[in-house]
């Protein structure tokens, strides 16, 4: 038994002792899961009355958790034959989420199911950032289109995207610069980003995933908001989650925006990325 139930089920002595709920409770708070899912929760709890005892607070807590999440990420799936142009990802997210390393993960996982990847350096703002990928991209042996720093993130992605169609690749990814969801010329930057990408696809970006950092907390859902105010977002990645970060947020996100998750990070070489596993997720989270 993992997760942040561990703790209290832990200090409840007897298998058959009735349900200490001021631990859940302050279990509840402290999971990432945010005020308005954990208080949820535990009055669904609640409501299940006597019944409900320590050893199978966990199990209902779960089921809780579970109506709010896929059972399965969805997966990505190329262009079907004979469609012009591949599938543009968009990659958003504030500072530190593990952008960059997310997209390299993902190139590799499209990679090794034998599909082509464009990358795109779309985080001109950081220096640091486009070196990064374009290590990345040595190593997977995935190209980067990139340019100076500073340059225009709208032109360079309609760039990408224009190479992507003439090389005829399954999937083009493009980083964008990490932003706080408070600024609102640079959320609406990701909007003109949008719209450059239209320019040659008109159904482009075909997926914009947020890469939510997990030991963020609830003030991730804040930023999953705005991020789908300004960028409509079609998924989720976590990350961090083999560190200190819960996972509840995700189900916070899920429950108040609709917004799911598609992948998480498991580590950091270029193979920790999987598709999102309810059951797996759940047993790590509770």
């Amino acid at each position: 038994m993992a997760g942040w139930l561990k703790g209290v089920l832990g200090r409840i002595t007897g298998s058959h002792e009735a349900v200490d709920w001021e631990e859940v409770e302050a279990a509840l708070w402290q999971s990432d899961l945010g005020a308005p899912t954990a208080t949820a929760i535990l009055e669904t709890l609640r409501a299940q009355g006597l019944a409900l005892h320590a050893e199978n607070v966990l199990d209902a807590a779960r089921e809780e958790a579970a109506k709010h999440l896929p059972e399965r990420g969805k997966d990505l799936t190329p262009m079907p034959q004979g469609a012009d142009g591949p599938v543009v990802i968009l990659m958003v997210g504030v500072n530190g989420t593990g952008k960059t390393t997310s997209c390299a993960k993902l190139a590799a996982l499209l990679k090794s199911r034998g599909q082509s990847v464009l990358l795109c350096a779309a985080d001109t703002f950081r220096a640091a950032a486009v070196e990064q990928l374009k290590a990345w991209g040595d190593t997977l042996g995935v190209e980067v289109v990139s340019s100076g720093y500073g340059a225009d993130p709208a032109a360079l992605c309609h760039d990408a995207l224009s190479k992507a169609k003439r090389l005829k690749s399954d999937f083009l990814i493009c980083d964008t610069a990490g932003r706080l969801h408070t600024k609102s010329n640079l959320m609406q930057e990701l909007s003109k980003v949008k719209r450059s990408l239209a320019k040659l696809d008109p159904s482009a970006p075909h997926e914009v995933f947020l890469v939510a950092d997990t030991t963020t907390g609830s003030n991730a859902v804040v930023q999953a908001k705005e991020f789908h105010a300004a960028a409509g977002l079609t998924g989720l990645i976590l990350t961090k989650l083999d560190g200190s970060g819960k996972g509840g947020v995700a189900v916070a996100i899920a429950r108040e925006t609709g917004i799911t998750p598609r992948f998480i990070g498991t580590g950091e070489q270029a193979g920790d990325l999987a598709l999102f596993d309810r059951a797996s997720f759940l047993e790590r989270m509770l």
